[in-house]
C-alpha cells in the first residue's frame, strides 16, 4: 500500500505544476518581490555605503505609512476621480520622501555622527532607542487622532483609486490592479538609485567615501556631508516604502508595521549579503518568491498560518550555513 503522505506530497506537486498555478505564484512573487526591494532598498543604501545598521528603518517605513494616509485622506473625498487620486499618491510619496529625508538627515548629524568612531554596538543601541521613541510617538499620534494603532488604517487603504482596487486577468490569473502597480514602483526604485550610484557625481563622491575616506576628504570632498545625505535618502525609501504599503491589504498603515517591515528588510538584506545593492535585489526576489509559493500552499493544502514567515527565516538559516556573508556580500563595508 503506498503511504498517505507520499500521495498528498504528489497530488501537492502535480496541483503546483499546473500552469494556472506557476502563472498565479509567479504574479504573486513579482508583486512581492517589487514590495521587498522597495523596503528594503534604503537599508541596503546606508548599511553598504556606510556601515550603519539602522534599526529605526522599519519605524521610518511606518511613520512614512501614516504621513502618506494623511495626505491622501486631507485631500481625496468621495468625489476625487481615479486620475486625480493617483496623482496625489505621488504628491503623498513626495511630502513622506522630503519630510523623512530630513528627519534622517537630522538623526545622523546629531546622533549617528557623534559615535561613528565606536563600536558598532553603539550604533545597534542607539538606532534600537530611536525606534522606541518614534513608535511611542507615532502611537500616541494616532490615539489622538482616534484611530487604532494596531489596526491598518482604512480610510487611508479606502483612497486608493478605483483601477486599481479592482482584480484584471493576468495570463489566465486574477490579480489587483494594485499588485501590477507595485511592481512598476519596484522597478523604477531599482533603476533610480543604480543610475544616483553610479551615473551622477554625487553617486561617485558617496562610493568613493565609502571606500576610502580619508583619500576623498584629501580630494576636498565633505565625506560627512555626503553621508548625511545617504542616511537621509536611506530614510526617505523608508518612508516612500510606507505610503506604497499604505494602500495594499496585506500591509496597511499601522504601528505594527515597523517591526514586520524592518523584519523583512534584515532577511532580505542580510540573504543579499551586506554592503550588496545588486544582492538585496536579487535576495528580494528570492524571499518574494518563497514567500509566493508558500502561501499558494498554505492557502490550498497546509493548516499552518506561519508557514510564509517561517519559510524565509529558513532561507536566512541556509543561507547563512552555506554562505556566511549573503549570495552577493564582500567582507568590509562602509568606514569613516
Amino acid at each position: 500500500m503506498t503511504d498517505p503522505v507520499v500521495l498528498s506530497a504528489v497530488d501537492v506537486l502535480v496541483d503546483l505544476l499546473q500552469p494556472g498555478t506557476l502563472a498565479r505564484i509567479l504574479l504573486d512573487a513579482l508583486s512581492k518581490s517589487a514590495l521587498y526591494v522597495v523596503i528594503a532598498s534604503g537599508l541596503s543604501l546606508i548599511f553598504g555605503l556606510m556601515g550603519v545598521l539602522n534599526f529605526a528603518h522599519g519605524s521610518l517605513t511606518m511613520i512614512g505609512a501614516y504621513l502618506g494616509g494623511a495626505v491622501m485622506v486631507a485631500l481625496v473625498s468621495s468625489g476625487t476621480s481615479g486620475p486625480v487620486r493617483f496623482l496625489l499618491f505621488f504628491l503623498a510619496i513626495a511630502a513622506a520622501f522630503g519630510l523623512l529625508t530630513l528627519l534622517g538627515g537630522a538623526i545622523e548629524v546629531a546622533l549617528i555622527r557623534p559615535i561613528y568612531d565606536r563600536e558598532p554596538l553603539f550604533q545597534i543601541l542607539l538606532t534600537f532607542g530611536v525606534v522606541l521613541v518614534l513608535d511611542e510617538l507615532a502611537r500616541i499620534a494616532v490615539e489622538l487622532y482616534g484611530l487604532q494603532p494596531q489596526s491598518e488604517w482604512q480610510a487611508a487603504m479606502g483612497t486608493a483609486p478605483g483601477f486599481l482596487s479592482n482584480w484584471y486577468s493576468v495570463a489566465g490569473v486574477s490579480t489587483r490592479g494594485l499588485y501590477l502597480f507595485e511592481v512598476l514602483v519596484g522597478a523604477l526604485v531599482v533603476v533610480a538609485i543604480w543610475a544616483f550610484l553610479t551615473k551622477t557625481r554625487y553617486g561617485l563622491y558617496i562610493r568613493a567615501g565609502s571606500e576610502d575616506p580619508e583619500m576623498t576628504r584629501a580630494l576636498g570632498i565633505d565625506v560627512r556631508k555626503a553621508f548625511t545625505v545617504v542616511f537621509g535618502v536611506g530614510a526617505g525609501l523608508a518612508g516612500l516604502a510606507g505610503v506604497v504599503l499604505m494602500w495594499d491589504p496585506r500591509f496597511g498603515a499601522s504601528v505594527p508595521l515597523g517591526v514586520e517591515t524592518l523584519l523583512v528588510a534584515f532577511v532580505v538584506v542580510i540573504i543579499g549579503g551586506l554592503g550588496s545593492f545588486r544582492g538585496t535585489v536579487v535576495a528580494a526576489g528570492v524571499v518574494g518568491l518563497t514567500d509566493a509559493l508558500m502561501t499558494w500552499l498554505f492557502q490550498n493544502h497546509v493548516d499552518f498560518p506561519g508557514l510564509p514567515e517561517m519559510a524565509m527565516f529558513l532561507v536566512l538559516v541556509g543561507v547563512l550555513i552555506v554562505r556566511p556573508q549573503g549570495l552577493f556580500g564582500v567582507a568590509e563595508v562602509g568606514g569613516h
